[in-house]
């Protein structure tokens, strides 16, 4: 079998005399907290558990966690799951995916996370990519018998030996191995651990890119990058063993893992598990378990702080601080909820492959900087939080492959640094991500901004620009001034082809309720914005959602094929 990538020889030795990789691991962090608190609190179950798995909400501490990752671990041991080997884990955000997560961390195995809305064709095409040896889900997802699901694609996932589930009421299926019920013999994990060595070196998971464009790629990280990814999410809010975390976005990639899961076992905080997104559920939890911070995705801030009388009915008033981005963020978002609310803004922009850059509230506290700019971390110019202080950027022009080094001139995004990862697992991808320098091709469109360079300044991705007659247009731009007419609740700009021209710009438009949309009034209010006419959609298309992944991102593939 073809062997992940790993870092190169000087790579790890640079980072590691840095001190930006050190000898832990993600098992040393739960370890350091069960020792440190074994009886406070550490995760909770979302306030919806019956409805997700069935039984109900679970509260445990750092000792009663230990001792379910103790138990699951020999379970796996047990079902002939070792060091190294895959494990697919498809569960809700839950007590049981963290205890599950980091059981296969513990004995040194590869936990391959799904989100739970994949379904045959997903997982046959990805299990198909992947020597999954185990496959971990529960016995039934919401209304879907999940485990009996699994089951049945065993014929077609070539590598599966063992199919577990967390039954908690429902029992497992025959050929399945129920993880609520089954009580292993203690010495098998002792005498694994015993006779294994731990490298931070070794993989932790392998996470997969979010497919807007292509097959989805599979994304293998160690130790080493995750605890540099690590760093930054813990850092830039500032987390604590004071703090409660609610965590809306699923364990399957860098949100949910990075942006949550690791801060939470290095700072000691609580979490608190929520799936799938219920606005209601989602602010019950936040008022009953005090969260003081949580992640959220730039529409449902808009949402909340342009429908006062949703939050009129809610408590907020633990919350100080929220994550968010995937987009650029609106200057009136960002003070707004500062002014208003109190509650600073985190903007985060990254990736599977390499978190690169987030502004937070202490080295950037205007908040229209940080709405529109991110650090540039290697111009010498701030001290940024975590591992960002050892990330080095630079732009490129697309067309010519010259460096940019003037503001105000947009070029591709490339980076390098501890957060990056080694490259893209075996058979998952075709080209190379890295340039000649060895730095993180990452399709993202930058400029330099600010008075003194030390910013970036999101343009677009790469992918989506759409060329109109040799002038290139950011979607990005067009999406943000079309979400500020007072009817439209979200939208989505892709380019068609045109026969003259080479591409023409379509807007998809959600009207909001009770309200009217066409043409003719979202072209009249990008006039009224005084944009060029260039940019200016021909077509637009109101439609009732648009289309998403599994991790709710726009599929604007979907979109501009259906106006082949």
């Amino acid at each position: 079998m073809t062997r992940p990538p790993s870092h190169p020889a000087d790579r790890v030795a640079r980072y590691i005399e840095q001190g930006w990789w050190t000898g832990e691991t993600v098992d040393d962090l739960l370890r350091a907290q069960v020792a440190a608190r074994p009886g406070a609190p550490a995760v909770v179950d979302p306030l919806n558990k019956a409805d997700l798995m069935g039984g109900e909400v679970k509260r445990l501490s750092w000792a009663e966690l230990d001792r379910e990752v103790d138990r699951v671990a020999g379970v796996l041991l047990e079902q002939g799951v070792g060091q190294g080997d895959l494990v697919a884990i498809q569960l809700p955000n839950s007590v049981e995916i963290a205890a599950t997560f980091l059981a296969v961390v513990r004995i040194g195995a590869v936990a391959v996370p799904f989100p739970v809305q994949y379904r045959e064709y997903e997982l046959t095409q990805l299990g198909a990519l992947t020597p999954i040896k185990a496959f971990v889900t529960a016995v039934r997802i919401a209304d879907r018998a999940g485990a009996e699901f699994v089951r049945d694609l065993r014929p077609r996932l070539p590598a599966l030996e063992t199919v577990l589930a967390w039954g908690v009421v429902d029992k497992a299926p025959d050929d399945v191995v129920d993880l609520g019920l089954v009580a292993p013999d203690p010495e098998v994990l002792t005498r694994h651990l015993a006779a294994t060595e731990r490298d931070p070196a070794d993989l932790v998971t392998v996470c997969w890119t979010s497919g807007t464009e292509a097959t989805p790629k599979g994304v293998p990280r160690c130790h080493h990058d995750w605890l540099a990814v690590e760093s930054i999410c813990t850092a830039a809010p500032g987390l604590t063993e004071a703090d409660v975390v609610l965590n809306p976005f699923p364990m399957v990639n860098m949100a949910g893992i990075g942006g949550v899961f690791l801060p939470w076992l290095r700072s000691g905080c609580v979490l608190v598990q929520h799936q799938p997104f219920d606005l209601t559920v989602y602010l019950t939890q936040i008022a009953r378990e005090r969260v003081t911070y949580t992640l959220a995705p730039p529409p449902l801030l808009m949402l909340l702080l342009h429908r006062e009388e949703i939050l009129a009915k809610a408590d907020i008033s633990s919350l100080t601080r929220i994550g968010s981005g995937s987009a650029p963020l609106p200057v009136a978002m960002v003070r707004g909820w500062q002014e208003r609310h109190g509650i600073a803004i985190i903007n985060f922009f990254g990736s599977n492959e390499g978190v690169a850059l987030l502004s937070d509230p202490v080295h950037m506290p205007d908040p229209a900087d940080r709405a529109r700019y991110f650090p540039r971390p290697d111009a010498g110019k701030g001290d940024w939080p975590g591992s960002l202080a050892a990330m080095r950027v630079k732009l490129v022009d697309p067309a010519t492959g010259e460096r940019i080094v003037e503001p105000g001139i947009p070029g591709e995004l490339h980076i390098d640094g501890p957060t990056v990862f080694a490259g893209y697992y075996p058979g998952t991808a075709a080209a190379d991500p890295f340039d000649d320098e060895g730095y993180l091709v990452t399709g993202d469109i930058f400029e330099i901004a600010g008075a003194d360079g030390r910013y970036l300044r999101f343009v677009d991705r790469a992918g989506d620009l759409i060329i109109r007659g040799g002038v290139n247009i950011a979607p990005a731009e067009l999406e943000a001034l079309i979400s500020g007419h007072p009817a439209v609740a979200e939208t989505a700009c892709v380019g068609y082809p045109d026969e003259v021209l080479g591409e023409r710009v379509c807007a998809f438009v959600v009207a909001k309720p009770d309200t009217q949309l066409n043409a003719e009034i979202v072209v009249g209010f990008l006039r009224e914005r005084g944009i060029a006419s260039y940019k200016l959609p021909e077509r637009v298309e109101v439609v009732a959602a648009l289309p998403r992944n599994a991790v709710g991102k726009i599929l604007k593939r979907d979109l501009r094929d259906s106006l082949t």
